[in-house]
């Protein structure tokens, strides 16, 4: 999962590097219990072919001369962060982008290589971790595939959006649709059999049939997992200004409303269980390591852009790959963001996320946390209301979570809870 860099480039100047992050937080110990080490590792990769206009994380139009030294700096700060995990087993990788596929498979091979040599990879190739990769048709041969598996990726995101001409047109997306099945089986070939796939609906002028055509066509293919994203009109971003000069119409609310329900219910039909607002998945094909985010784990992070949360403090990567390549601190990188452990911070984030997962926000734990900042009453009275509302099922259960309803209310019900922990000044 790519971090959200839609805000200007220009109010993500560079204000130390993430070494902070760790010199501020204490070496690892022994005595630190396995769950306080960090488990997963985020990279990320700018490379493009094409800068689709609806994208609002961070990626550059490919430029093959600066790929080796990204590579290079990439490796360096791997090493600068592995002492942080401690030596324990990674349980997840994710590499986002940008398109990773673009990445040249000799400097593939250089990243995956390093990754063993630094990092306990154990987990992963004994398959009880995931390592996923996210990919474009458009860049998926076989000699990618099998570097990708004799480096111990097991899992692979692939970026269809749509199965339609006319909505990747609209998306502004430059891929052959017919050419997905065809890198799922190079993957598949080379063995990597766990496979999700990207689907996005809302589009402009979009049909219900041809969302159910694209739903359809995505459940034939051998995949596990499909994430299915309500379009999002991003400031910054060129399908927001398109949208501002009057090209096209926004989908209304109550279509887009339909088009969400409508996924649920086909998708349950296949086998498939919404465990999180937007993503689906068969029984054990959840994505463990975005769940790792959606429940406030701790994640190493590395590549420009990058967001990383340790031991209760969050930093991001300036999202620039000339800082990212010209600043070196013993291997860290340049960040534009860091807040330190900060428990009210901590649990407001925690309720943002976990709100939108099918199990639940751990309601219990929720409000002991909560007591401890003076706001267990007001929060307790923000889950009542959201139940009043007909959004959470029951506000005195041990979790709260949403109905079907209240999946399409979610930001507002984060909101809520969010809301009842802000202390006025």
């Amino acid at each position: 999962m790519a971090d959200n860099t839609a805000f200007s480039l220009s109010k993500q100047r560079s204000i130390g590097t993430s070494a902070m992050v760790f010199t501020d937080q204490p070496a690892p110990r022994a005595s630190v219990s396995h769950a306080e080490k960090a488990r997963s590792l985020y990279i990320h990769i700018p490379f493009c072919a094409h800068k689709c206009h609806y994208c609002d994380f961070y990626s550059i139009v490919d430029q093959q001369d600066r790929q080796q030294a990204f590579t290079d700096r990439l490796v360096r700060e791997l090493r600068a962060q592995a002492p942080f995990a401690d030596d324990r087993p990674l349980e997840t990788i994710f590499v986002g982008g940008g398109t990773p596929s673009l990445l040249a498979p000799k400097l593939w091979k250089t990243i995956l290589q390093e990754l063993d040599r630094l990092f306990d990879l154990s987990a992963i190739r004994e398959g009880t971790g995931e390592f996923s990769i996210e990919n474009n048709p458009e860049s998926v041969s076989p000699q990618l595939a099998q570097v990708y598996a004799q480096g111990g990726v097991n899992r692979i995101s692939m970026g269809a959006q749509s199965f339609n001409p006319i909505q990747l047109k609209a998306l502004d997306r430059t891929h052959d649709p017919e050419k997905v099945p065809g890198a799922i089986e190079a993957f598949q070939r080379a063995g990597i059999h766990r496979v999700s796939l990207d689907l996005i609906f809302a589009v402009p002028d979009q049909t219900m049939d041809q969302w159910d055509t694209d739903l359809r066509t995505a459940l034939a293919l051998p995949i596990e997992h499909l994430s299915a994203y309500g379009l999002t009109y991003e400031p910054g971003t060129a399908m927001t200004a398109r949208l501002s000069r009057g090209e096209f119409t926004q989908m209304p609310d109550d279509i887009e409303a339909e088009m969400y329900l409508h996924t649920i219910k086909t998708l349950r039909a296949h086998g498939y269980e919404r465990y999180e607002v937007s993503n689906h998945a068969k029984p054990g094909a959840a994505c463990r390591h975005n769940l790792n985010y959606w429940t406030s784990k701790d994640w190493l992070a590395v590549g420009p852009s990058a967001s990383g949360h340790f031991r209760g403090a969050r930093w991001k990567n300036t999202p620039r790959l000339d800082d990212y390549l010209k600043l070196d601190d013993n291997g860290f990188a340049p960040i534009c963001d860091y807040e330190t452990p900060d428990e009210r911070r901590e649990l407001m984030d925690l309720l943002m996320t976990s709100i939108r997962l099918t199990q639940g926000c751990d309601a219990k734990s929720a409000l002991t946390r909560a007591q401890t900042l003076g706001c267990e009453d007001q929060l307790m009275l923000a889950a009542v209301m959201c139940q009043d509302q007909g959004w959470v099922i029951d506000a005195d259960a041990d979790f709260w979570q949403l109905n079907d309803d209240g999946f399409l209310f979610a930001d507002r019900v984060a909101r809520e809870l969010i809301g009842a922990l802000i202390v006025d000044d």
